[in-house]
């Protein structure tokens, strides 16, 4: 826990290996009730795009450290009336012990940090979103009992859910096959530096075959195809990616044990099916409860909590 303490997390890549792990470790325990967190500090969440679990799971999180939270969007800061980002950063930091962000550039989110002395958490930014992540390999973890040699086989659209899936998975030693139509892969500095994390312990791959992509693959995944901020594209999106669904069909060609896992919010008969996304397979409910767990965990480690 020492080891975050104080630390930014604006990528995944900002926590190796073992602190991964460590954080998901902490994560069970507090879920399963065994060690408790004390942490009576203050989060601020500065959120510009709309949100049910980050928003939710977060101040649930630091009402269990028996902190507070405080909601900092735009319409009700100065930012919404155009004080720079810098030095709405600088003033929060003297409030604050903490600071959560959900927006759009990931250099905004950059922008604050420079200018910001206490943590700083990517909650979402167009480039990652690495809490999401954080849950995600909980919950596998919590399927399969390890994380290390397992394959997740990513379906949609290369966006910031793609980008920290694969660099989270090159981190815990996991492979992962990311399939998307041609023009809709990920960003490939991205995709290179999740390969040079993997090295020679794991596999990430990228193709434009779902099929190919599921083979064998014990964790199927996918998202929206029209992000936050593209919901104009989402019409013409809707041929193009059809053969990305995961559905009954699709699902048979992975492992027999194979779980189904979507960040939410879905569009049932888009990027899933209803019939899989209720299905017996899908362990997307525990994913989203995951949420909690984690961000508590990981906020404990940042702020110095106190065990109990």
């Amino acid at each position: 826990m020492e080891a975050l303490q104080g630390r930014d997390v604006l990528s995944l890549a900002d926590l190796n290996a073992v602190e991964i792990l460590s954080v998901l470790d902490f994560a069970a325990q507090l879920k399963a009730g065994t060690v408790q967190a004390y942490c009576p500090q203050v989060l601020g969440l500065l959120f510009t795009k709309a949100s049910t679990r980050t928003r939710v799971s977060f101040s649930v999180a630091m009402s269990r450290l028996g902190g507070q939270v405080l909601d900092l969007s735009p319409g009700q800061t100065q930012i919404g009336r155009g004080e720079p980002l810098k030095d709405t950063a600088r003033v929060l930091d003297r409030y604050l012990d903490a600071l959560a962000v959900r927006t759009f550039a990931q250099a905004d989110l950059e922008t604050i940090a420079s200018y910001s002395h206490m943590p700083v958490i990517n909650a979402l930014t167009d480039r990652e979103h690495p809490c999401q992540i954080l849950a995600d390999l909980l919950t596998i973890q919590e399927q399969f009992g390890t994380l290390a040699g397992l394959t997740l086989a990513y379906l949609g659209d290369g966006n910031n859910v793609a980008h920290s899936l694969l660099l989270g998975c090159a981190l815990v030693g996991m492979n992962v096959v990311v399939a998307t139509p041609t023009d809709y892969a990920p960003l490939p500095e991205i995709v290179a530096q999740a390969g040079a994390i993997a090295a020679n312990r794991s596999q990430v791959k990228l193709t434009q075959d779902p099929q190919a992509a599921v083979q064998a693959a014990q964790i199927l995944y996918t998202d929206v195809w029209a992000s936050m901020g593209q919901e104009d594209e989402a019409k013409q999106r809707l041929p193009i990616f059809a053969p990305y669904q995961i559905n009954a069909e699709l699902l048979t060609l992975a492992d027999p044990n194979a779980i189904v896992l979507h960040c939410l919010p879905a569009h049932r008969g888009e990027e899933i099916t209803t019939e899989v996304l209720e299905g017996t397979q899908a362990q997307i409910w525990n994913q989203a409860e995951n949420r909690l767990h984690t961000q508590q965990a990981l906020l404990a480690s940042l702020l110095g909590a106190t065990l109990r």
